[in-house]
């Protein structure tokens, strides 16, 4: 009966631990909120402006490159809006849902001041299988890198 009962406490602690999300608090101008970066859409990847640069890239684990209009690349931290438990916050449109993204730059700024966190829409457009940042990035997706329904 023990190892009965240990073997259950261990499998809801195990699915406890796999199933949770990593949220993270920030502070924004706007206040602190809560940021993940996990999604059930292919999110990661490169975002290319008209095929090309300046990009955004979104890397597993909350880190990636964000390049502003002729300007390099700089490395940043990422997260989209969510709950404090990790559920995102979503406005669902007519074929797309809209996250928020927020993210700041890793190295300095050029005045040497502590970079801020800075808010650009997502939206994952269903039928077009485009992922779209800041309404100028884009990435395709497929069917088959779909959420599993």
């Amino acid at each position: 009966m023990y190892k009965l009962r240990y073997c259950i406490g261990l499998f809801i602690v195990f699915i406890t631990c796999s199933s949770a999300q990593a949220v993270r608090e920030i502070e924004t101008e706007a206040g602190k909120l809560f940021i993940t970066t996990t999604n059930e859409y292919p999110i990661f990847g490169t975002y290319h402006f008209k095929e090309a640069e300046p990009i955004v890239e979104l890397q597993r684990g909350g880190t990636g490159q964000y390049q502003l209009h002729d300007s390099p690349k700089r490395p940043i931290e990422w997260g989209l809006e969510c709950s404090e438990t990790g559920t995102l916050k979503s406005v669902k449109g007519f074929d797309n849902l809209k996250y928020y993204l927020y993210y700041r730059f890793t190295d300095t700024e050029a005045d040497g001041s502590t970079p801020v966190w800075t808010r650009v829409e997502m939206t994952v457009h269903l039928n077009a299988g485009k992922i779209f940042i800041n309404g100028e990035r884009m990435k395709l997706f497929t069917a088959k890198e779909e959420k599993k329904k």
